[in-house]
């Protein structure tokens, strides 16, 4: 089996591309360095070619109002190409929760990718995470100031992008679900938790104080961004830091 992974030399990308080829599978990582435009279409109909499966792990470059754009384009182009080169299993990976908190212009928009997919002409998967452990350190410089973290206390169900990547890959080389696999990590924290667990095993001295308006999430009302039903990945947060 052929599988072509878009974005394939990224955090989850060239992980996804290790353990497919590993497994026995074909996987090809194909992104803008290797001459692959999604925007643009350079490139594509050439990557895509042979693929029994496409798998797209691209993401758009801003977290703000222009990120729907980025997504309709891409995901119109990549469709196309897929379609026209006999692709059976096209799959891509969003966020738990997503459709859940219009007021994120970048939920909105993971929310119109998984839209367009399914409305597309070919059999699809898409896979469902909670927010990345390996993202906590940038969740915790957006809103330094000085030596103080203001986070709210949001619950958080925190994944390792290698559980993340093991899961995209077990999706891809098995049939469409012509649905949705959410998965999540192990732990349920309060996010103002995760912080200060964060800076206390990193020695770092500032102070995470709650804030319930702080930051990105502090428009997220409830546990939205969880699912204790999820398939739940093996690492615990406390093991991925040590």
């Amino acid at each position: 089996m052929k599988i072509a992974v878009i974005g394939g030399t990224g955090l989850i990308g060239s992980q996804v591309v290790n353990n497919l080829n590993a497994a026995g599978y074909e996987a090809v990582p194909h992104s803008l360095s290797t001459g692959v435009d999604i925007i643009s279409g350079q490139g594509l109909d050439e990557a895509v070619a042979g693929a029994d499966v496409v798998v797209n792990l691209t993401n758009s470059p801003t977290f703000d109002e222009a990120s729907p754009a980025f997504f309709q384009t891409s995901m119109d182009n990549l469709l196309a190409a897929a379609q026209k080169g006999g692709v059976g299993h096209f799959v891509i990976l969003s966020i738990v929760g997503t459709d859940r908190v219009p007021e994120l212009d970048y939920y909105k928009a993971k929310t119109l990718q998984e839209n367009i997919l399914k409305a597309g002409p070919i059999p699809y998967s898409i896979v469902r995470a909670t927010q990345f452990m390996e993202f906590m350190d940038a969740v915790l410089s957006w809103t330094t100031e000085g030596g103080t973290v203001r986070l709210p206390a949001m619950p958080i169900q925190p994944i390792a992008a290698k559980d993340v990547a093991a899961a995209v890959a077990e999706v891809a080389a098995g049939a469409p679900l012509n649905g949705t696999r959410n998965i999540g990590g192990p732990d349920i924290f309060s996010l103002d938790e995760l912080g200060r667990i964060t800076v206390s095993h990193k020695g770092d001295n500032r102070t995470v104080v709650t804030d319930p308006t702080a930051g990105m999430f502090g428009v997220v009302k409830g546990d939205v961004l969880t699912d204790k039903d999820a398939h739940l990945a093996p690492t615990h947060y406390t093991d991925w830091l040590s």
